[in-house]
């Protein structure tokens, strides 16, 4: 219900604001608003906060690790440093864009894993630690390509899209990056008994039939590739894959069926109101991110008190 009237809110505020009896009445102007600019930007936040949610919750069960997530892992720099490289060098289409942002988050993802592996023991905090690492080298990456980016064109746009925003999205741009959203979610709840075998101890998992390296490797290539195909639309939006699964399961439990569907429906409602709040707060529009991360910055801090807590007793 959350979800459905978070949906109805994004597509008539605005700002210029449409209404239920506008569209009915048959308003050409009201109507126009609504193919062009709403409804597309409204289905993108829905699908896009899905897969971010959907990959937290896988990112969170592999990793074993409540910090995991796209962003806080480097998945999300990786994407958009590949997303900008194909702007500068390659083709600033969706599919071009789209390839590139999800081999700059593989890429990330592979790092991180490898770096995490490198270091000596089984703690879970290793995985984050590389994740920061990998963040701030895609960082540097990305401070290079602006460097060598055309002031006047190129640069704005990579720093605009780097903000996250649903601004830009119009019916064009969506049908590839929904595709491979709907396509990865329905791999990732199909390999959902997998998924949760694995997020028990290697030998345990290995005991119950999976092979942990390939049913590994395989669920992080789908959810990377959701992420990679949200991002390549809407820039970098951050915590939404945090957010998400610990809400579900402070709602239903750990490691639930219910689990994996309810943190993407999580997703969806929370950057459906962001991107509300973004186009209906101020005179202009602001990113998407400065709302998402408002109430992703305290929840992390709760979450890394709470670990603290925890340890002490």
């Amino acid at each position: 219900m959350l979800v459905c009237a978070s949906f109805v809110t994004a597509i008539l505020i605005g700002k210029y604001p449409i209404s239920l009896t506008a569209l009915l009445a048959g308003d050409r102007m009201a109507i126009r608003t609504f193919w062009i600019l709403r409804l597309p930007r409204a289905l993108m936040a829905l699908f896009g906060g899905f897969a971010l949610g959907i990959a937290g919750f896988v990112y969170q069960t592999i990793f074993g690790n409540p910090l995991a997530s796209p962003d806080i892992i480097g998945v999300s720099s990786g994407a958009s440093a590949g997303a900008a490289f194909a702007i500068l060098f390659v083709s600033s289409s969706m599919i071009g864009t789209t390839v590139f942002a999800f081999l700059g988050g593989l890429l990330a993802v592979c790092i991180s894993l490898g770096l995490s592996a490198l270091a000596p023991g089984k703690s879970h905090s290793s995985i984050v630690l590389a994740g920061i690492a990998v963040h701030a080298l895609a960082q540097t990456v990305l401070m290079f390509l602006k460097l060598t980016a055309d002031p006047e064109k190129e640069l704005a746009s990579i720093e605009y899209w780097i903000m996250g925003s649903l601004g830009g999205v119009t019916l064009s741009k969506i049908p590839f990056s929904i595709a491979v959203i709907c396509l990865c979610c329905a791999l990732i709840f199909s390999l959902h008994r997998h998924l949760l075998m694995l997020s028990v101890q290697e030998e345990e998992a290995r005991m119950l039939g999976i092979s942990v390296g390939t049913m590994r490797m395989a669920l992080l290539f789908v959810a990377t590739f959701a992420v990679s195909a949200v991002v390549s639309v809407t820039g970098l939006i951050s915590f939404v894959g945090l957010l998400a699964p610990h809400t579900a399961r402070m709602l239903c439990g750990h490691n639930k069926r219910s689990c994996c569907f309810l943190s993407g429906t999580i997703g969806s409602f929370l950057l459906l109101t962001a991107d509300t709040l973004a186009k209906g707060i101020a005179k202009t529009e602001l990113p998407v991110s400065i709302f998402t991360s408002l109430l992703g910055a305290p929840f992390l801090i709760y979450l890394i008190l709470a670990k603290r807590e925890e340890a002490t007793r």
